[in-house]
């Protein structure tokens, strides 16, 4: 196994690394068209939102399906409202990205005003691609 700046990058590597990526990418559409597939039959056999289970040729193939519930934020918010229930409410102040820059870009507002509001991320991302010569 290769370690921190102990190893030594080789086209080898560059070519592995782009060629499995690849073989992932068309993996995974193909992994994605056979679920739509599993997803249509088991429509078609249960109907939607039914659990279902066959077994093919010594595999077993099962669908689940899995419910999850989330308030409507408006019509919760103001039925509350009218409930008097106003405990019940988050009150969430944040900042508006898209106001704050055009703030900036029309001078309503000085970058030196914001210093140490402002935090940056960063996130390294590998890329491998072939050169293709000129």
């Amino acid at each position: 196994m290769l370690r921190g700046n102990d190893s030594l990058i080789t086209g080898e590597m560059l070519a592995k690394y782009y060629e499995l990526n690849k073989k992932k990418k068309e993996i995974e559409l193909e992994m994605n068209e056979l679920k739509d597939v599993f997803q249509s039959y088991f429509n078609n056999l249960v109907g939607r939102d039914t659990k279902g289970e066959i077994t093919v040729s010594g595999f077993k193939l099962q669908r689940q399906i899995r419910k999850s519930e989330k308030f409507h934020e408006e019509e919760t918010v103001k039925r509350l409202e009218e409930l008097q229930l106003n405990d019940l409410i988050q009150v969430i102040k944040k900042p508006d990205d898209s106001k704050i820059k055009a703030a900036l870009e029309l001078g309503l507002l000085k970058g030196n005003q914001l210093e140490g509001c402002i935090v940056t991320t960063h996130s390294p991302a590998i890329s491998v691609k072939p050169v293709t010569p000129r």
